[in-house]
This record gives structure tokens, C-alpha cells and sequence, in this order.
């Protein structure tokens, strides 16, 4: 497997494991929400060193966790954490229904 596909890999079971958005961990890990979604579906063609430990320390891991063949499960977030629009569905304008849309 090829760095960038191992990285693209890494950062969405990071992201499932943690339960938070692209959006989310862009805002986590400093970079943009399209640079972010460009590294995760693995369309990014090269990487910084420094990007990669930027993406090692958002999820409380050391750049070589990140690239090791296993992911150890006990990764923490590390920053500030701001709620997409997804979650917080307060900001938006307009209705919300809580009831399901088809029955």
C-alpha cells in the first residue's frame, strides 16, 4: 500500500472511530475542509512531513503511529473540537422536523 493511500485509510477510521465530520477534523487538525477531503479520498499526490504530524498530533498519535500497518485504538482528540453545521443544526435557518420523512 502507497503512503498516501495508507494515510487516506488511516484518517477515516480515525474519523469514524472518533465519530466527527470532515469538516470537523479539517477544523481539528488546522487545514482546510477541501485540502482535508482531498488527503482522506487519497486524490492529495504528495504530503509534507509536517502535514503528517499535524494530522498525527490532532488525533494524539505520533507520525509513526499514523503510518504504522496497525492503528491503536487509543487515539484522543488534541484542540478544540468546533461542531459542524451537521450537528448543530441550530445555526441554520428555517423548520426542523424530528420525525421521519417517510413512514
Amino acid at each position: 500500500m502507497e503512503l498516501i493511500q495508507l494515510i487516506s485509510v488511516r484518517l477515516h477510521e480515525l474519523r469514524r472511530i472518533h465519530g466527527i465530520t470532515q469538516e470537523e477534523a479539517a477544523g481539528l487538525i488546522g487545514i482546510s475542509t477541501r485540502f482535508y477531503q482531498t488527503l482522506e479520498s487519497g486524490r492529495q499526490k504528495e504530503i509534507w512531513l509536517s502535514t503528517i504530524e499535524r494530522l498525527a498530533a490532532a488525533f494524539g498519535l505520533e507520525p509513526w503511529q499514523l503510518l504504522f500497518p496497525k492503528l491503536d485504538a487509543q487515539t484522543k482528540l488534541h484542540g478544540t473540537l468546533v461542531k459542524s453545521m451537521i450537528h448543530n443544526q441550530r445555526h441554520r435557518k428555517g423548520p426542523y422536523k424530528t420525525e421521519a420523512r417517510w413512514v
